[in-house]
């Protein structure tokens, strides 16, 4: 007889259910996984283990008429990944996006994550990670909030107001001892009421709706920037006052001065050498629009030094590297997504899912004889 396989099913109430929600504990766990990516106990994909993922890019044209064609924000993209420590788990993220999903009642990103055992390769659990993605993308600049930002600062302008802004917003909250107010900024005036109103109704603080970027802009002592690639913005140096930290989970320009005048602060310094290596492989000059592209730009000028020379957050929390320096220092903190993040809070979801009997368990098979080597 062969050994029965079966795995974890999490429906999206199945993670609330876990503590998907749990904004403080979400915060946590991304420390934890800065600690492991700074010590360097993680893969992620590709030959030097730090590929953002594969992407499945969509042609401008096609003969065949039922091949997809490209469009904004449109791709599949799989995110394999392990992440070690208490965590030792292997799995990928995979999401499909499409900025018309919004039209056909959708999110921009359809996600799951499937976690495996490391050494047979078997499923452990396949969950529905939209929320979890929404969490661990918020949590990652409430990491950066804990260890860069001013302790005195009271106001928090968030620039994007969607399911991933409200995450960054709820996590962010967590880690301000001191926040009083948000300013909620959005290209669309209802996703900004709408987290407004979640702001005062559940969070207890003072929301402001502020539809110029500018205004919303001068307002920050922590400026959180969670925007998508269709929703471009620029920033101009004397909006920025000083002491602000800018917590970038979304792409963005701002005028020379301001990057030049930042400390700039970066997740993982081989994932944005990734970026550059495969962005002058396919020579492209606009490295694929990431969040980080602007900074290889400058560098690339000679205004800016080598990305070896910016501190990690990683670092910073295992005391390695200095973080704020001064109340005046504007810092920004560029976090461009990894799947170590999500292999992080997705394991401690499955594991809570096994300890309180939530979820359904599906089998892959009841004998290894039935299946094929």
């Amino acid at each position: 007889m062969g050994k029965r396989t079966e795995f974890l099913f999490l429906s999206e109430p199945d993670c609330i259910a876990a503590g998907v929600l749990d904004a403080r504990k979400c915060v946590d766990n991304a420390e934890e996984v800065f600690k492991l990516l700074a010590q360097g106990d993680y893969l992620m994909g590709g030959a030097g283990h730090n590929s953002h993922g594969l992407p499945l890019v969509f042609p401008q044209e096609s003969p065949f008429p039922n091949m997809p064609l490209a469009g904004p924000d449109r791709r599949f993209v799989a995110m394999p990944a392990y992440l070690g420590g208490r965590f030792d788990i292997c799995g990928v993220k995979w999401y499909g996006s499409n900025a018309a999903n919004k039209h056909r009642g959708l999110p921009r990103s359809v996600l799951t994550v499937m976690l495996n055992d490391k050494e047979t390769g078997e499923p452990l659990c396949l969950m529905s990670a939209n929320l979890s993605s929404a969490a661990r993308t918020g949590a990652v600049p409430a990491v950066g909030a804990r260890y860069l930002a001013r302790q005195n600062a009271e106001t928090l302008t968030c620039v994007g107001c969607g399911p991933i802004g409200r995450g960054c917003l709820d996590a962010i909250a967590t880690v301000l001892p001191n926040l009083k107010r948000v300013v909620c900024n959005n290209r669309s005036p209802a996703n900004a009421m709408a987290l407004a109103e979640h702001v005062e109704r559940d969070l207890g603080l003072t929301a402001v709706v502020e539809p110029e970027l500018e205004t919303a802009v001068r307002q920050a002592d922590v400026l959180s920037i969670a925007v998508s690639r269709t929703a471009p913005l620029h920033l101009k140096r004397e909006w920025v006052q000083p002491g602000c930290t800018l917590l970038a989970s979304g792409p963005f320009q701002c005028d020379e001065a301001l990057w030049l005048d930042m400390k700039i602060v970066l997740d993982n310094t081989a994932l944005h050498q990734t970026y550059v290596q495969e962005g002058k492989e396919n020579h492209d000059p606009s490295y694929g629009n990431h969040i980080g592209t602007p900074i290889y730009q400058l560098i690339d000028a000679g205004k800016l030094p080598s990305l070896e020379a910016f501190p990690t957050l990683g670092k910073i929390i295992l005391g390695e590297q200095g973080g704020r320096t001064g109340e005046e220092e504007i810092l920004c903190f560029i976090n461009d997504g990894m799947a170590i993040f999500d292999m992080g809070l997705c394991h401690d979801l499955y594991e809570t899912a096994l300890e309180q009997g939530i979820g359904q368990k599906l089998v892959l098979w009841d004998s290894a004889a039935q299946c094929a080597e």
